[in-house]
């Protein structure tokens, strides 16, 4: 499955490491993650969340005030998938919330199925790998994806950017991709108090070259927050780096705080070339 970074050749693993026929070689950490993304690929010394965004996000999801969207996506995967073994990669799994879940939806069909996550953020996957053992991680770049051609039979996208030859490449024919984009009105309570004017999100589905959009559908739901999750969500999201202090003082004093939920959901189907 593995494609190294450097010379694009097969990774083959021995022992505690990863070694191609150049012998470039990648050794297995002790959580047992391999990082795939070399030095001279990284934009900053440790890109992708810090160790405090990622905790807040952990925070934000164990609490499950995501977990309609998790279970339908996991449900997609599962029904797209149905059958024989198949191999999915979630691109920019973070701690490997949503990669679990996927993970024990296609293995209650099949135990063979294969689910890889993929992050930037060493911080992340590290969590990730520990945790759950069901899935194999990786540190990577999802510009330049260090699989194999043809090696998958899906993909997951949550708010995770790759381009449409990446995925065409990754994917063996009939692939499909899943994604998920913020809906009109996701977090609109929140971007009110940080915005003098808040425009709905853009529902327009993303135009994949190669691929044909096959489903959508949106979830929608409210969420009340306690306990400093509103603060954790703002942590999470973009909009931290706009936030004032008094609104960052607010959302982590606030006992209640009503914001909403809302998911596009997408299942995009390779076409042959």
């Amino acid at each position: 499955m593995y494609q190294c970074p450097l010379c694009h050749q097969a990774l083959v693993r021995q022992q505690q490491t990863y070694r191609c026929e150049n012998n470039h070689q990648f050794d297995v950490a002790k959580e047992g993650y391999v990082n795939l993304m070399p030095v001279h690929h990284k934009r900053s010394k440790d890109p992708g969340d810090n160790k405090e965004m990622m905790q807040a996000r952990r925070r934000f999801l164990e609490g499950q005030h995501y977990q309609p969207m998790q279970q339908r996506v996991a449900e997609l995967a599962a029904e797209k998938l149905a059958g024989s073994a198949h191999r999915l990669l979630d691109i920019g799994c973070g701690e490997g919330y949503y990669t679990d879940q996927i993970q024990r939806s296609l293995a209650a069909q099949n135990p063979h199925t294969q689910v890889y996550g993929l992050d930037i953020s060493k911080v992340a996957i590290r969590y990730a790998a520990k945790r759950y053992l069901n899935c194999e991680f990786f540190v990577a770049s999802s510009h330049r994806v260090p699989l194999s051609d043809a090696s998958l039979d899906a993909i997951v996208r949550i708010y995770a950017p790759c381009k449409a030859p990446e995925l065409q490449r990754c994917l063996d024919e009939n692939g499909v991709v899943i994604t998920v984009t913020p809906a009109g009105r996701h977090l609109y309570q929140l971007r009110e108090e940080i915005y003098d004017t808040v425009r709905l999100h853009d529902e327009t589905p993303e135009s994949l070259d190669g691929f044909v959009l096959e489903h959508q559908e949106r979830l929608h739901y409210p969420m009340q927050l306690s306990d400093g999750a509103a603060f954790d969500l703002l942590q999470m999201t973009p909009f931290a780096w706009k936030a004032s202090d008094e609104l960052r003082e607010k959302l982590q004093s606030a006992q209640s705080y009503a914001c909403e939920a809302d998911f596009m959901l997408r299942v995009y189907r390779k076409v042959a070339q």
